[in-house]
């Protein structure tokens, strides 16, 4: 109703009352003594008011005579009706009395309903049919007077700061209520809501200063079916254990309270004796639901989706709780699920959860219907799933069950081994190890080892040698450099695939989006990139040596030197790019540069792949310049041109094996025009992406004179191969002699430095 005056002031009226009602009670039965009020027509009027004349008359005086005490001032011929303060013992005339009894039963409604503070407040208030408004800055306290047959009680846009106690009491018939849009409203205190048995919503929203509602303000609301607290500035969940709703499909819908951040134990435990249908806890301040939270509830759907800082879900926050049966946790922080509620999910919402990176085994979701996931991998939880719910009932094992019961047998005895499950897994994510096959887990070892001893022993013999730094050392020196980090990169990739052996979909979120998978895709981008440019430029100064009048070593070196920073600096650059957000490391579990969503990264994939293919080219060129050369008739000795030729045949053809395979089908792939899966691509990588870092070594160093020289004389530091160190020290030709051939032109070339990459 109205704000009611408290108890303590109801009872001091009261008593008031009482004691004035029962003085004039027996006035009426024996007539006071004293002034009372006479009613008639007055035959004189005094013109003054003697003290004298105010006295009692003689007792002796007939009761029925009455002298006028007191009388107004009006002329003395007028005869109009006046009232006379008379003194005497006569009791009161019929009329007098029934209007003393008309007061009286006045009384008695004013006692019996709550007593209002003032009039004043029911401004800004009305009502419509059954519905009662109060709308605007007008209203600053609960109205006076409300219908007692009022359904429905809107508060909107109001000054009110407090709902007070009991500040609905007396409307039987009210079924809704709603407090909108108060923006002065601090305090709901106890018992504002209570003893409502016909209310079935309440709803307080977008109240951003409500700060506090009191343990008790819910009371004993037991047809109560929607409670929505939304965006108001609480600071705790309010207390819902005392409304003992028995109402079906019940619904909880608060949201949007910034400031509420943990659901603690026991927080819905009495909310209703029936089924939560709905438990919206969305877009809150929440980071935390403590052990046994939802305890003695139950639920059919539960959403805690938007609670963006919540990381934390306790394994024991379902315990003593039945369901839920769907689960939303959309846009949270959550790292983990607790296990005990899985049995009867049937359907889990975690879209844009990225620190789930985990899920729980899937034979735990026995009911599990359909869900929707970050990662595609978490989809390969659920792909081999197999559930059989025929055990639980021993009729399913009788013949032609499902014929003659069908009904049956769909409910008690069919196996569910689907789960729809989004994202599925793609053409990069597909339900497989990093090496999807035994025989590629094999082999990348093998690879990944030879990469690494044959380019850390063309290192360790060429930084060891006595003999100063020419520009072939030092271009092999980067050479082996670069292919020694695609080794590395080959090694990585085989342990974490070994470390992650058929349960690859529950590390693959931690692995790609991690820095060990960044790390290693900026190995291997930056080697490969390394390695193309070195073997380029290896290749373009094996043509020029062919040419005369070359300069002394010193000013090669130097030349090599600034080159090669050069290199170095596009190396990092690409290999740096897809850290910072152009393409990406994470799209695939071999770490590989994949990301072509944008139009930049699409742009950085295929031009990084056109600048390789025209390197291939370039190299490719080059030696076979250098081939057509040293077939000519005129070099000496003969047979040198043989080995060259063979040499430089086998380079490019190593180069075109690496280069051409996995250019075409990843230029296809960054144009969104794949020709293979992941799993073929894998293939190339582990056979044909290496083959230049395990052929490098051979080709380049370990095949040639010099190399055997520095390695017989690396060996005999350390007390091996010393007779055949003495030998090479003794064949060595100087390295400054030059040997001067002419071609048929009469033109002089220049052999001092190419047989060094001999």
């Amino acid at each position: 109703m109205g704000q009611a005056v408290s108890d303590n002031e109801r009872v001091c009226v009261c008593v008031c009352v009482c004691v004035c009602v029962l003085r004039w009670v027996h006035w009426l039965i024996q007539g006071p003594a004293g002034l009372l009020l006479s009613f008639g027509r007055s035959a004189e009027h005094p013109k003054s008011n003697d003290p004298e004349r105010l006295r009692p008359q003689s007792d002796t005086r007939a009761p029925s005579h009455r002298e006028p005490l007191l009388a107004g001032d009006a002329h003395p011929r007028a005869r109009e009706r006046s009232v006379t303060l008379v003194y005497g013992t006569q009791r009161p005339t019929s009329m007098m009395r029934m209007l003393y009894l008309w007061l009286l039963l006045a009384l008695v409604p004013l006692l019996s309903d709550p007593w209002p503070v003032g009039t004043d407040d029911d401004v800004g208030c009305f009502s419509e049919k059954n519905s009662f408004f109060c709308v605007g800055d007008e209203v600053r306290r609960m109205p006076a007077v409300i219908p007692s047959d009022t359904t429905s009680v809107v508060f909107r846009m109001t000054k009110l700061r407090i709902i007070p106690p009991q500040a609905f009491c007396g409307l039987s018939e009210v079924s809704e209520i709603t407090v909108i849009e108060n923006g002065f409203l601090e305090e709901i205190r106890a018992f504002a809501f209570a003893n409502l048995s016909k209310v079935v919503e309440i709803t307080i929203t977008a109240s951003k200063y409500l700060a506090v509602i009191h343990k008790d303000a819910f009371w004993d609301l037991p047809n109560l079916r929607y409670l929505s607290i939304m965006n108001t500035g609480l600071k705790r969940l309010p207390d819902f254990t005392k409304i003992h709703s028995a109402a079906h499909d019940f619904v909880l819908d608060f949201q949007d309270n910034l400031y509420v951040d943990v659901i603690p134990p026991n927080a819905f435990l009495g909310m209703t004796t029936d089924i939560v249908e709905d438990l919206r806890l969305s877009r809150n301040g929440i980071t935390e639901v403590q052990s046994h939270a939802f305890n003695g509830t139950k639920m059919t759907r539960l959403f805690l989706m938007g609670n963006q800082q919540l990381r934390h879900i306790h394994s024991q926050a379902f315990t003593g709780a039945e369901g839920p049966g769907v689960l939303d946790i959309s846009q949270t922080a959550v790292s983990t699920l607790p296990e005990n509620m899985l049995h009867g999910l049937k359907l889990l919402r975690a879209v844009a959860v990225q620190n789930l990176k985990k899920l729980p085994r899937g034979e735990l979701f026995t009911q599990l219907v359909e869900a929707n996931l970050t990662y595609p991998s978490h989809c390969c939880t659920f792909a081999n799933l197999r559930r059989n719910t025929s055990t639980e009932s021993p009729l399913c094992s009788l013949p032609n069950i499902e014929e003659e019961q069908p009904r049956f047998f769909w409910e008690n005895c069919q196996t569910n081994n689907e789960v729809s499950c989004f994202p599925k897994p793609d053409a990069f994510n597909p339900c497989e190890d990093i090496m999807g096959s035994t025989y590629l887990r094999v082999f990348i070892w093998l690879i990944s080892m030879l990469a690494i001893a044959g380019n850390l022993l063309v290192l360790a013999a060429l930084l060891s040698s006595h003999y100063k730094l020419t520009m072939p050392r030092f271009l092999m020196c980067n050479l082996a450099f670069a292919d020694l980090c695609i080794g590395v990169y080959l090694l990585i990739i085989a342990a974490m695939d070994n470390h992650t052996r058929s349960q690859y979909y529950n590390y693959g979120i931690d692995w790609q989006t991690g820095p060990g998978c960044t790390i290693a895709g900026f190995i291997t981008v930056f080697a490969s990139e390394l390695s193309v440019y070195t073997l380029t430029v290896v290749a373009l100064a094996n043509w020029h040596i062919m040419f005369p009048l070359l300069a002394d070593q010193r000013t090669l070196l130097r030349h090599a030197r600034a080159i090669m920073t050069v290199g170095w600096v596009f190396a990092l650059l690409a290999a740096v790019l897809p850290v910072v957000g152009v393409s990406s490391y994470s799209k695939v579990s071999i770490c590989l540069p994949m990301d072509v969503e944008t139009t930049v990264a699409q742009v950085y994939v295929v031009g990084l792949l056109l600048l390789n293919v025209l390197a291939f080219l370039v190299v490719c060129i080059c030696y076979l310049r250098i081939y057509l050369t040293l077939r000519n008739p005129n070099f000496v000795p003969p047979g040198a041109d043989i080995g060259m030729a063979q040499r430089m045949a086998m380079l490019i053809f190593t180069n075109f094996l690496c280069m051409a395979p996995i250019s075409i089908f990843a230029i296809l792939a960054a144009l969104k025009l794949p020709l293979i899966t992941m799993s073929h691509a894998k293939v190339l990588l582990v056979f044909f992406y290496p083959i230049n870092s395990c052929s490098n070594p051979f080709l380049y160093v370990i095949f040639t004179k010099t190399f055997k020289r520095d390695f017989f004389f690396l060996a005999s530091r350390f007390g091996f191969f010393k007779a055949r160190a003495l030998v090479h020290c003794t064949e060595m030709p100087s390295p400054l002699r030059r040997v001067w051939v002419s071609t048929r032109n009469d033109t002089l070339h220049s052999l001092e430095s190419l047989n060094d990459f001999r």
